[in-house]
């Protein structure tokens, strides 16, 4: 790494920041803009690269201090006002988000990065047609550039517009960062022709077509519906996917099709990404295949896990299930999961006993409970997808975040109360109480961001009357 120029001048001092910040460097970067700033406290072109350099660094705070800096010594500074934008959106102050934003995509009309990070601006704040507005001026002006695809696709998607939203999400895989649904060496040394992404048409007599389980668990729950749409169409298929969702998938087709390691994947002359079935096939709002469940627990387990609660939840207890934290990495994590205090105006309810199906950190949580309501924790005890089946079977309702249990609910055609924050995922739809994905499931949604009250006042309520 080379260190910053220790006697070299401003200018050189900037122009090294800048190409450290273009390699990836945000440290090294900082430490040539900490010397640029003892030379010139007031610098703007410094200040600004510096929010930059703690923007890529992960410091929210130190980003928010140095874009103000710039932008009070520099008010036309249209990438210190973007910044803020950013921060302030990832930080929940969408009022501030938004005022930022604007003002960067005003004195900069024609800057795709601040288009693009207003039109998500505009998405947490629900205001969707804004934000495709944003998304297609972005486009307009960079129609290659991935991210801008991407988010009008989740804004059209969330509006109900399925028909282009489709299309425009196909864009996914090019986001930076962003793994490819088939790896590079799949087909190394097979002498094979490159499989073509399916169109959707029957496969030819012969032709075997691969279905990849790609993105989260949920995503793969959810269009797994599809599997025998697809293979009506492809007799011959097979399906990669992780080894977690193997108890999901071979409800639906035959467990010797499924590939868990692209080392023993099979030959294929076609494929497509799980998420990319909607499209092929059409959907729309009123023709969203297999209402009915599509996935049930094995009697058997269902039975063993009963016999489990049996001896753990007291006499005449009502069974509700509870998760309310998602996977830590997932993007939108900060805003979809809670701590399990916030959830203390259910605990406070009569015979009712909580069987926690959390899995991962958030389980150390229930050492500090101290809840009026029994609280069961099966955490340590869930192997498998099979298990977590299993329990739901046994339970009167499930009361979850926006995570994989709530695709396992819905699925079975159980009874859950799903918590989505102010800007829900484009799956669960704009201002209803339901969803088309999953009849048995309730949406309770966040009134303003980051405020859980009316949603755990609604579930509240549920619970008392049923």
């Amino acid at each position: 790494m080379t260190p910053p120029p220790n006697a070299a001048s401003l200018p050189d001092l900037l122009s090294h920041a800048g190409s450290q910040l273009t390699g990836g460097q945000p440290a090294a970067a900082d430490r040539a803009l900490r010397l640029a700033l003892s030379l010139e406290p007031a610098a703007p072109d410094a200040l600004c690269l510096a929010g930059l350099a703690a923007h890529l660094a992960g410091r929210a705070e130190c980003a928010i201090r140095w874009f103000a800096r710039t932008v009070r010594l520099q008010p036309d500074n249209a990438t210190a006002h973007s910044g803020l934008g950013e921060e302030f959106r990832r930080a929940s102050r969408l009022d501030e988000a938004a005022r930022h934003g604007r003002l960067a995509a005003s004195i900069e009309p024609g800057d795709v990065d601040a288009l693009h990070n207003l039109g998500i601006t505009f998405y947490d704040c629900l205001e969707i047609e804004r934000a495709i507005l944003c998304n297609r001026r972005a486009l307009r002006l960079a129609p290659r550039m991935p991210g801008p695809h991407f988010e009008l696709a989740e804004a059209l998607l969330v509006s109900g517009r399925f028909e282009e939203g489709w299309n425009e999400y196909e864009w996914r895989f090019r986001l930076p960062g962003s793994p490819p649904p088939l790896p590079s060496q799949l087909l190394e040394g097979r002498g094979l022709a490159p499989p073509r992404q399916w169109d959707g048409r029957p496969m030819p007599h012969g032709s075997r077509l691969l279905l990849v389980a790609d993105q989260g668990f949920g995503d793969v729950i959810q269009f797994a519906r599809y599997l025998p749409l697809a293979e009506a169409l492809g007799p011959d298929l097979i399906v990669a996917a992780s080894t977690e969702m193997v108890p999901v998938l071979r409800q639906l087709v035959d467990e010797r099709r499924i590939y868990e390691d692209w080392d023993s994947v099979s030959d294929f002359q076609a494929w497509c990404a799980f998420s990319g079935l909607p499209r092929l096939f059409g959907t729309a709002l009123d023709s969203i295949p297999a209402v009915a469940p599509y996935l049930d627990a094995d009697p058997e387990l269902a039975a063993w896990w009963k016999r489990r609660l049996d001896q753990l939840v007291p006499r005449r207890y009502r069974r509700i299930g509870l998760v309310w934290a998602g996977r830590p990495s997932h993007g939108n994590d900060r805003n979809r999961s809670l701590p399990l205090h916030r959830l203390a105006p259910l605990f406070e309810l009569d015979k009712i006993a909580f069987v926690s199906l959390q899995i991962g950190s958030a389980v150390a949580e229930i050492g500090r409970y101290f809840g009026k309501a029994p609280l069961i924790n099966l955490g340590p005890e869930i192997a498998d997808f099979d298990d977590t089946l299993a329990i739901l079977h046994g339970l009167e309702r499930l009361v979850c975040v926006d995570t994989a249990v709530a695709h396992l609910a819905g699925a079975m055609g159980r009874p859950a109360s799903v918590l989505l924050p102010f800007a829900p995922d484009w799956r669960w739809l704009l201002s209803r109480s339901d969803t088309p994905w999953y009849p048995s499931l309730t949406v309770h949604r966040q009134v303003k961001p980051g405020d859980w009250t009316e949603p755990l006042r609604e579930i509240t309520e549920l619970l008392k009357t049923r």
